[in-house]
């Protein structure tokens, strides 16, 4: 039997089970009535039907239950509401009524009606409004109704809010061992305290997955909430989470709230109104720890899968990708994930999307690696976008112009950056609390000398995506704001390990330690939660400065790597002044070591060579010396100084 005729089968046994109990509720009301009434019928199997579901979950009594039934029929049956009319002997009132049903039947109670009581609490019926409660006429909720009749849907006020999910096929150990523990706690909370968890942490789809987890342990279904779409009123709040209460208990359903980019008080206000009103379990996802007025039975923080378990995650998504005869790509396979591995820090949802999407078909001409690093790159980028400045250049070593020792320890950091799985992991020189792993750097020297330049070759090196972080924009006057900001840029950096370069970094933290005014305190602060970030970070963090004495030592100490960038030299200049023009530039009569003369940095040498450009194109003519001494003095007249004869002369 397929579970489509299953289906179809229950749903014409539990409608059978409906109208059995709309004929025992029709039989008591024609006996009031004085009616001859029909003949009991044989009962039939015992079945559960949704109204013996409904019943029990919602905690109705055998008076209310009556009432529901009342009121469906009246839906169900045409010749139901005469009945009813007959039955309060008034013709005008074809409808069934609390006073009807207290007279009609003998278990009658008159707390059913309270506002309290199930059938008001979970909006099981409505009351006609404006007349007294007896006489008013009561309608079954169209949804209740539909849910009786096996057919049920989520309540209209929750259409839009809520989205049911499904547990995942595979869980990483650790998530795994998090959500046997929420199911523990879930199952431990007493009758008179509602269980509630919070999930904190980096990883915002690792966390729904371990809550759809903990509720399959339950045997429970889960439908998701995002509190961003619940910014109403104290009145609409208190709505939402009594419609969400009674779906919860039909339907035996979990709800996991998704607070992970809750951030303003606002957010947190609404999120602790509907916590207080909640009764039925649920879990919530937050990226830090928040303070609510309610207070949560257990916070359980949730990191992403550590890189072994990613490592696993990935080989058993791309095993399921490889056609018979391909075996021996596994090793390639096995390849791969350890370089993406060593990099890129994803979650599992990641993992599987990008191993569905790649093609392991090109693994025997070596671009499988190649397809797997751009598809992590591709799924890391982020909201890192959002609060830095990409740098989309792809320099090569070939553009910068430096002296060999300088060269040589940028080439040391990319070659730490390559082999940090190596030498941490294989090797076990990382330590055993895994602290200052973080390749960090600070270039200085004067402007124009090649420091992003730099940052921007590295990236192509490793083909890692480089963003400039403006220190100036995240420093706040009020106190903790700028950890949060700074917070913000490395958790969203985390997942790619993008290279963050802070420019200009003496412009705001400057020398730490000098306690003279009350802010420097806050200030030490500061750089020291930087510090801290960017030793834990498992990317490459880059500081830029122009005056390396503005920096305190004990700063210089928890650094990698320091690289000065000299102001160069004649030589450096015409090799730089060469590589200014590029190739397809019409040029005449240009001479190098002439230029060479003038005493600037390399990026004011570039900022001359676009501005001649620009004036040869204006002139429709090729790049000269004359438009390259134009373009000289507008950009000494920019630097405040003014040119000697030597240094321009026999330009023009």
């Amino acid at each position: 039997m397929t579970i489509t005729q299953a289906t179809a089968d229950w749903l014409r046994v539990n409608q059978a089970a409906l109208s059995a109990e709309i004929r025992q509720v029709r039989t008591e009301l024609a006996g009031y009535a004085g009616q001859p009434t029909e003949e009991s019928a044989e009962p039939g199997s015992p079945v559960i039907g949704a109204l013996d579901v409904a019943a029990e979950r919602l905690g109705l009594s055998s008076f209310e239950r009556k009432i529901v039934v009342m009121c469906a029929a009246m839906e169900l049956e045409g010749s139901f509401a005469a009945l009813c009319a007959l039955a309060q002997a008034d013709s005008s009132r074809p409808y069934p009524t609390f006073g009807l049903a207290l007279a009609v039947f003998a278990d009658a109670h008159w707390s059913a009606l309270a506002p309290n009581g199930p059938l008001r609490r979970y909006g099981l019926i409505e009351i006609q409004r404006g007349a007294p409660l007896t006489s008013a006429a009561l309608r079954i909720e169209e949804a209740f109704l539909h849910d009786l009749a096996g057919i049920g849907e989520l309540d209209p006020r929750l259409i839009g809010l809520l989205s049911p999910f499904a547990p995942p096929e595979q869980l990483a150990p650790s998530h795994l061992t998090i959500a046997q523990q929420v199911a523990r706690i879930l199952e431990a909370a007493d009758s008179e305290s509602v269980p509630c968890v919070a999930l904190t942490g980096p990883d915002a789809r690792g966390k729904s997955e371990i809550a759809a987890e903990a509720f399959a342990i339950r045997e429970q279904r889960v439908y998701g909430l995002d509190i961003a779409s619940l910014q109403l009123s104290t009145e609409e709040i208190e709505a939402k989470a009594r419609a969400w209460e009674r779906e919860a208990r039909l339907r035996n359903a979990g709800l996991f709230i998704d607070a992970h980019e809750l951030a303003d008080a606002g957010g947190s206000e609404v999120l602790g109104r509907f916590l207080e009103r909640l009764t039925t379990p649920a879990v919530v996802a937050t990226r830090h720890p928040l303070r609510l007025r309610r207070q949560l039975l257990d916070t359980i923080e949730v990191c992403k899968p550590s890189r072994a378990e990613q490592r696993e995650l990935w080989l058993t998504a791309l095993s399921g990708t490889l056609a018979t005869g391909q075996e021996p790509a596994c090793e390639a396979i096995k390849q791969a994930v350890l370089t993406v591995t060593a990099q890129f820090d994803l979650d599992a949802a990641q993992i599987r999307t990008i191993a569905q999407r790649v093609s392991t078909e090109e693994m025997p001409d070596g671009r499988f690696t190649d397809q797997l690093w751009a598809g992590c790159r591709n799924a890391s980028r982020n909201e890192l976008a959002t609060i830095a400045q990409k740098l989309t250049g792809r320099p090569g070593w070939e553009d910068l112009v430096l002296p060999a020792e300088q060269v040589q320890a940028l080439q040391d950091i990319v070659g730490h950056a390559r082999n940090h799985r190596l030498v941490h992991e294989e090797w076990a020189m990382g330590g055993p609390d895994g602290r200052g792993l973080g390749l960090s750097a600070l270039f200085h020297g004067p402007s124009g000398t090649g420091k992003t330049l730099a940052a921007e070759v590295i990236g192509a090196e490793l083909d890692l995506d480089v963003y400039r972080v403006d220190l100036s924009q995240l420093v706040s006057k009020f106190v903790g704001e700028t950890e949060k900001n700074l917070r913000r840029v490395f958790d969203a950096a985390e997942s790619g390990a993008a290279i963050l370069l802070f420019d200009e970094c003496d412009a705001v933290f400057g020398r730490r330690g000098e306690v003279e005014h009350g802010q420097d305190r806050y200030a030490n602060l500061e750089v020291s939660y930087l510090l801290q970030r960017m030793e834990s970070y498992r990317g490459i963090a880059i500081l830029t400065t122009n005056m390396r004495s503005a920096i305190d030592p004990a700063f210089l100490r928890r650094l990698r790597f320091v690289v000065s960038f000299p102001f160069p030299g004649y030589e450096q200049r015409v090799a730089i002044w060469r590589r200014a023009l590029a190739p397809a530039v019409p040029v005449e009569g240009i001479d190098f070591e002439r230029l060479a003369r003038l005493n600037v940095a390399g990026g004011s040498i570039r900022s001359i060579a676009v501005h001649a450009a620009f004036v040869a194109a204006e002139r429709s003519r090729p790049v000269n010396m004359a438009s390259l001494h134009r373009a000289a003095l507008t950009e000494c007249a920019k630097l405040e100084r003014a040119p000697s004869e030597v240094e321009l002369g026999g330009w023009m």
